[in-house]
């Protein structure tokens, strides 16, 4: 039922229940006290008429002078009433209009630190009564001690208890009333920067990502939510804007090779050819859908390592091997442009081999495509506590820096008006080698200096391969 109601409404309900509890509380502990400090002063009262008895009767001179002594002592008494018995049970004194119970024994004294004696109480004809009963010698006959009941009648406590356990009521209900009033109040107002929070958060789309949540304004519980959820938009932002970037460069990018493919089909299809020009039409055909494919196949790779990419063949091996193969393979392509091939030191790396050697071989084919005629390109390891750093350096035109944080962004190139776009790649084999490395645990960046640009690779160090 609870999970129905709203959290203003639970703290209502909460602050109502805790309201009611204080002050019913309050008014038992009030009702309690009250009363007992009524039996604390029929009990001062019935004590002071026992003592006004045992002197009346003790300083009698007989049965007929304790009798008018009595009579004049406690007839005029209001809500008092007294029965005293001689030793034979005959009434030596009776209250007017009072209907004795019994003779009580003798009260016994309290046990509960009270001063006197114990009252007793019973009721009579819709009528209740608090009394005392004892025993007092008389001094003309100190063989028979009488027996005496002094009783009063508590009717007007009653009806004061009463018209105040009403007045108690009337005022806790109202009390209770207003305190949920208060508490629905209070709530209402308290989470007022949580409705705020939740405006702010309905208005941010695909369009309005510059919401953000009052952290300033809020109170100091709320700040830290407050601060979290501006930082799960900041990322909603960043994310949503890398992918608005990706959807408009992978139409740029397919957008050519179909439109080379449509080109040449309908120029092909526009008149009657012969068989070696059909074939190098298809020939040109497939080169492009394999471009095509290519890049279908590297944006599933980089999609798969987004979603986090376990390594699919974990084991230990040597670097500068993997490394020195991949030298052997851009030797004929390097020596094109006369540029020289080395690599230096060496490291073991806990990884996937196939991943590593991509990696490497996307920052070699760069290097080798971007250097400058007659330049080393020079490969650098070194192995260390942290793990294996592992450096790929070339001599080319140095990177404008603005444009060093984005080099590993998917579809980036140095050339923004991609005037050349059949020589160079599709701008993914830096995003591969990146999400290639993190998967890894590692670390990849970018410097660019004196017309040196350098890719540095860094691979954590891990436990060893079973």
């Amino acid at each position: 039922m609870l999970r129905a109601l709203s959290l203003t409404q639970r703290l209502t309900i909460f602050f109502t229940v805790l309201a009611a509890a204080v002050v019913f509380g309050l008014g038992w502990v009030f009702i309690q006290a009250t009363a007992r400090h009524f039996v604390d002063l029929d009990r001062g009262t019935l004590q002071d008429k026992q003592h006004l008895i045992e002197d009346i009767v003790r300083s009698a001179n007989s049965i007929e002078d304790t009798k008018w002594r009595l009579n004049e002592a406690l007839s005029h008494h209001h809500d008092l009433y007294v029965v005293v018995k001689d030793a034979r049970s005959d009434v030596l004194y009776q209250s007017r209009g009072f209907q004795s119970p019994g003779l009580l024994q003798p009260a016994i004294p309290s046990t509960a630190g009270e001063a006197g004696l114990r009252l007793r109480h019973w009721a009579s004809e819709g009528r209740e009564y608090r009394a005392i009963g004892f025993q007092v010698t008389p001094a003309y006959d100190k063989s028979g001690a009488l027996d005496v009941l002094a009783a009063i009648d508590t009717e007007h406590h009653e009806h004061f208890l009463a018209e105040l356990r009403r007045t108690l009521l009337l005022y806790a209900l109202l009390a209770v009333a207003v305190s949920g009033l208060l508490g629905w109040l209070a709530a209402h107002q308290g989470l007022a920067p949580l409705r705020a929070m939740r405006a702010r958060a309905a208005a941010v789309s695909g369009h309005q990502f510059n919401e953000r949540m009052p952290v300033a304004a809020v109170p100091i519980e709320m700040a830290d939510l407050a601060a979290e959820l501006n930082g799960m938009l900041d990322r909603l932002r960043d994310d949503y804007r890398r992918l608005a970037e990706f959807s408009s460069d992978l139409a740029h990018e397919l957008r050519t090779p179909i439109s080379n493919l449509l080109t040449q089909t309908q120029v092909a299809l526009s008149t009657k050819r012969d068989a070696p020009t059909y074939f190098n039409i298809l020939a040109s055909n497939a080169e492009e859908l394999e471009r095509m494919a290519r890049m279908v196949a590297d944006m599933l790779f980089l999609a798969k390592a987004e979603r986090g990419m376990p390594l699919p063949n974990r084991e230990r091996f040597s670097a500068a091997q993997e490394i020195q193969a991949l030298l052997d393979f851009y030797d004929a392509v390097a020596e094109e442009k006369g540029i020289r091939l080395s690599v230096t030191g060496d490291g073991e790396i806990d990884g996937d081999r196939l991943m590593f050697r991509r990696a490497v071989s996307n920052l070699l084919s760069n290097a080798v495509r971007h250097g400058d005629p007659g330049s080393p390109v020079t490969v650098v390891i070194v192995a260390s506590e942290a793990g294996v750093s592992i450096s790929v350096a070339n001599t080319s035109n140095d990177i404008d820096p603005t444009a060093l944080p984005r080099l590993f962004d998917r579809f980036f190139r140095g050339d923004p008006s991609r005037a050349h776009p059949a020589s160079e790649g599709a701008g993914l084999g830096l995003s591969i080698t990146k999400a290639i490395v993190e998967a890894h645990g590692g670390d990849i960046a970018a410097t660019s200096r004196d017309r040196m640009v350098r890719m540095v690779m860094r691979f954590p160090r891990s436990a060893d391969v079973a």
